[in-house]
């Protein structure tokens, strides 16, 4: 390689994933890179690939590469051809379904030891959802930042692409900051506080439910969720929660808790947990978000189907969500940096509303899946889809709504109906 290439090559292998890929696989696409004069946008793919290889437990680059007679792959063309076939190869195994080992054992890396740090922050974390866009169908959720950075360790999760150290942030003014928050006693507030963090699994740690709970209390129009995929429910058994705090547990099957959701409570641990908060009068509801496509997902989730409602009575439910992977580039590449043993990015990314994620029919596929398997439940528990185009609403749900709006007001409605019927905030 000439000391010309070398530089230029170290120069532009330096904006790629390439510094993170393994000695073996640096030095193999080096050469071929010296020996096919890639373009930065060209070797950027080869280790976009190489990662993906990796993370999904296929073949490495080396075994991958096409094995082409010598006699086609001189000049630009015979570039062309390898690269094509190399991505051909890439794009068949997103096209297969996706096979998770049985083994239910959490098969994440070793956990990392997190610091808690305390922080005064300028202000009270309130806003509007962060994944929220204008091309879905959007709840206008406020989301409440009680706690920053997650202990949890999904492979897919979008926090990642916000906190990048391995802390976690509380607040020091946090309660005060609240109890300072001034709202219209006319209007009604869904406010969520696991968009984050986990919103349970610190339990009371430095005083965040209790002031979780005094503002819930002090504001019976504020329709507070906690939303989690925590076993730790100590505190909501052993206080007096107001009637307008509702519980949501995240869930998904046993080969995604296992394989893709790290160090989370297991499947029986949230199903437990809930049914031990529903026990106490509290509302509950459940959030089947992502759903993901794998070889044994209709099977699966049904199981989850049949579990609930043979163990919860819809009175005690409030809602149901239903959603699935939807990744901005930012979080794709955040992913792909981290490098998790994952095959959560093994799937036909398509262009969706500014997003990528499943194509419609595979969105339609799942979630009809879902909602026909909860049948039961139609009468009584609000079911809707999260960060979803209102064109999937119908075929689905039997319902759309014209706007965001709309959509906000028959949820609020629906919730402060069941909150009531549970009666005075304890």
């Amino acid at each position: 390689m000439s000391k010309n290439h070398y530089q230029k090559f170290t120069r532009i292998s330096g904006q790629t994933l390439f510094p993170l890929l393994t000695e073996e696989e640096q030095d193999f696409i080096r050469a071929k890179a010296h020996a096919l004069r890639f373009t930065q946008q060209e070797l950027r793919q080869v280790c976009e690939i190489a990662r993906d290889l990796d993370m999904w437990g296929k073949a490495r680059i080396q075994q991958a590469w096409p094995d082409l007679p010598k006699d086609t792959i001189a000049g630009k063309e015979g570039k062309k051809r390898i690269l094509k076939e190399l991505r051909g190869y890439w794009e068949s195994l997103k096209s297969d379904a996706v096979c998770y080992p049985n083994e239910t054992e959490d098969t994440g890396p070793p956990a990392q030891k997190l610091k808690l740090a305390m922080v005064e922050k300028q202000k009270l974390g309130l806003g509007f959802c962060p994944v929220a866009s204008p091309r879905t169908r959007c709840c206008n959720l406020l989301t409440l930042d009680a706690i920053d950075n997650c202990g949890f360790d999904c492979s897919y999760c979008s926090i990642q692409a916000f906190y990048h150290e391995d802390k976690i942030y509380f607040d020091q003014g946090f309660a005060r900051k609240l109890r300072a928050l001034e709202l219209d006693p006319d209007q009604t507030y869904h406010i969520g506080t696991g968009q984050s963090s986990d919103s349970l699994l610190w339990g009371n740690r430095h005083g965040i439910l209790d002031a979780l709970c005094e503002f819930a209390r002090a504001n019976p129009n504020v329709i507070l969720e906690l939303k989690t995929k925590s076993k730790n429910v100590a505190y909501l058994l052993e206080h007096e929660i107001p009637a307008n705090i509702i519980c949501t547990w995240s869930l998904n099957t046993p080969a995604i808790i296992a394989h893709e959701e790290h160090r989370t409570a297991t499947l029986e641990q949230r199903l437990e947990a809930a049914r031990r908060v529903a026990d106490r009068g509290i509302l509950v509801g459940f959030h089947f978000h992502p759903m993901i496509r794998y070889d044994r997902w209709r099977e699966d989730y049904a199981a989850i189907f049949t579990a609930l409602q043979a163990r919860f009575d819809p009175a005690e439910v409030v809602m149901v969500s239903l959603g699935t992977l939807t990744y901005t580039r930012s979080v794709v590449k955040q992913i792909r940096r981290r490098g998790l043993k994952s095959r959560i990015l093994q799937l036909p990314l398509v262009e969706s509303d500014g997003k990528l994620s499943y194509p419609d029919g595979t969105k339609l596929e799942m979630f009809s899946h879902a909602y026909q398997g909860l049948g039961a439940w139609h009468d009584e528990v609000f079911f809707y889809l999260c960060m979803e185009n209102n064109r999937l609403w119908r075929p689905v749900l039997g319902r759309e709504y014209p706007t965001n709006e709309d959509f906000e007001t028959a949820m609020k409605a629906r919730y402060m109906e069941k909150i009531r019927r549970r009666g005075p905030s304890g």
